[in-house]
């Protein structure tokens, strides 16, 4: 809470484990098709498989890098909701909203993490539509856009 602000800061877990468990499956391979000759280990860099493997990781960290340097958040106050990062920041108000719409949950017990809003504005032709889980704090997020849309009153 950053006084009457809050912030939603992009979720960068994915990028995390993928990128570690990209690298630890590199690593692997490398050590299976490698050769241990009279107690040396010596690389085999003909293999097109290893360069597939470093051609991903490699992606992968330049993925996570740019991403944490990008710095994705939300910001939502009392007045508006900003989509935020590092280049650019873009601000609608609430007062200009003309809908919400949510999926609906599947198994009501089952916490469903590919649920979606989608938020209409006066200003724009099309509607935002964000994932909530996409953000750390998901739940606190999702509640704010139910009682946003009961406070508007849209379907």
């Amino acid at each position: 809470m950053n006084g009457n602000k809050k912030i939603f800061k992009y979720n960068m877990s994915f990028y995390y484990q993928s990128t570690i468990i990209y690298f630890i499956v590199f690593v692997l391979y490398v050590i299976i098709r490698g050769k241990f000759v009279e107690d040396s280990f010596t690389l085999i860099t003909k293999d097109p498989i290893i360069y597939f493997f470093g051609f991903i990781v490699f992606y992968s960290i330049v993925s996570l890098l740019y991403n944490v340097y990008k710095n994705r958040h939300l910001e939502i106050s009392d007045e508006e909701i900003s989509f935020v990062n590092r280049f650019r920041s873009k601000s609608f108000r609430i007062n200009d909203i003309k809908w919400i719409r949510m999926s609906r949950k599947r198994k009501p017990f089952k916490k469903s993490p590919l649920r979606l809003v989608g938020i209409k504005f006066k200003t724009r032709r099309r509607p935002i539509v964000l994932r909530p889980s996409d953000y750390e704090n998901s739940d606190e997020l999702l509640n704010f856009f139910n009682e946003l849309k009961a406070r508007i009153g849209t379907r």
